[in-house]
């Protein structure tokens, strides 16, 4: 199934991946293992990681190997996300992802060597085709570590439709391996 056109709205890209996604077999191990070589090689430790929703990779494999952490969202007094330690997450949150309790201890951005980026898809360039929150569009604009987009190859596109607050990753991570996006 090809992708819409890049002119297309973000709403027919979503529903795009969704379905392309549904049709894909689980190849998690092969992207963790890409990850955990990328990593080490970069000498990351202290690593953000998401809990994977249905369809996404599965990150859970590095948990043994970095000081993995995790996000919450949270939506007063804007829609924001805070980072907790990985082991913390234990409730199900609204998106249907595991996620710490409002309590967890918090760990600060700067602390962190690299974060790892979920989406529906990205393009090249490292344009992220988020869920449509802007969660990480508002935490990671003054990030100074690696930021790796983590997506299934066929879902690796050309280009996407990009707005001025879009969040690029530096490098995407798939079942294939780890490669830098393009300028």
């Amino acid at each position: 199934m090809p992708p819409p056109p890049v002119t297309a709205p973000k709403a027919q890209w979503r529903a795009w991946a969704r379905e392309v996604r549904a049709r894909l077999p689980d190849r998690s191990a092969e992207v963790t293992r890409h990850l955990s070589a990328f990593l080490h090689a970069r000498g990351a430790r202290r690593v953000l990681a998401y809990r994977a929703l249905p369809g996404e990779p599965d990150l859970t494999g590095l948990a043994g190997e970095f000081d993995l952490f995790t996000s919450r969202a949270r939506f007063r007094p804007a829609p924001h996300l805070t980072l907790h330690p990985w082991h913390t997450a234990s409730e199900v949150s609204r998106f249907g992802a595991l996620q710490p309790p409002a309590d967890a201890p918090r760990v600060a951005l700067e602390t962190l060597d690299a974060v790892l980026l979920p989406a529906l898809a990205f393009d090249r360039r490292g344009v992220r085709l988020g869920y449509g929150g802007g969660f990480y569009d508002r935490l990671l604009p003054d990030f100074a570590g690696l930021t790796v987009g983590v997506v299934w190859d066929a879902l690796r596109v050309a280009k996407l439709p990009q707005e001025d607050h879009d969040l690029r990753a530096s490098f995407l991570a798939t079942e294939t391996g780890v490669r830098p996006t393009a300028p």
